[in-house]
């Protein structure tokens, strides 16, 4: 297995085992069975999951569909609460997804397949920059060639923490996240100006296949 120190970085570079560049690595709590059944609009603490990591974002559904738990049991799981910075990514099914946690998604709780990363104030590695490298090519290869289960793959919290993370100089981190960081957004608004087009046309066909709008020539 290769490690962090059998990698040779650009000059100026160096490599950490992603454990050290964290100062949490945390799963989800484990969903009892009086957790399922509501949802945000019942009120309570709204739940992340799997689906809901696209594109390096969180995108989550409409308050009717979205899990959360009682207010009641929410205040047991504090130390579960999700902060601007951290990282989630998926741990089974499909390994490797994974999102920045923004302001939106603040104080919100996260499913037992995701793991959490909490990042230490002036720590090595930048919240951007450590989200588009868990992001890249060569980290999700990494991940996924380490994801165990011949049915339904999964990683350990161990094995994640034996991660490579090449790490630039400060000002570059910053840069190369910020970059990324716009790029995504720009995907983001694209992939919704298409999602409202699609439902347009949808309206719209319906529309002019019944005779309420007439086709103009």
């Amino acid at each position: 297995m290769t490690t962090a120190d059998e990698l040779v970085p650009p000059p100026g570079w160096s490599y950490r085992p992603l454990r050290e560049l964290c100062a949490s690595i945390q799963t989800g709590p484990a969903r009892r069975t009086e957790d399922k059944g509501r949802t945000q609009a019942d009120g309570g603490v709204p739940l992340v999951l799997p689906r809901d990591l696209r594109g390096r974002w969180i995108v989550t559904e409409e308050a009717a569909v979205v899990p959360a738990l009682s207010w009641e049991r929410a205040r047991t799981l504090v130390k579960y609460e999700l902060a601007e910075g951290d990282i989630l990514l998926s741990r089974t099914g499909t390994v490797g997804r994974c999102a920045l946690v923004t302001g939106e998604h603040a104080g919100w709780l996260f499913h037992p397949n995701l793991v959490r990363l909490r990042l230490p104030e002036a720590g090595q590695a930048g919240a951007a920059y450590l989200a588009a490298y868990m992001s890249a090519t060569a980290a999700q290869d990494w991940i996924r060639s380490r994801a165990a289960g011949a049915v339904i793959p999964s990683l350990s919290i161990r094995a994640l923490g034996e991660l490579p993370v090449l790490l630039p100089p400060a000002a570059e981190q910053e840069a190369i996240g910020a970059t990324l960081a716009a790029l995504d957004a720009k995907v983001r608004a694209h992939t919704e100006i298409a999602r409202v087009t699609q439902v347009y046309r949808r309206v719209l066909a319906d529309a002019l296949m019944n005779g309420v709008l007439p086709a103009e020539p």
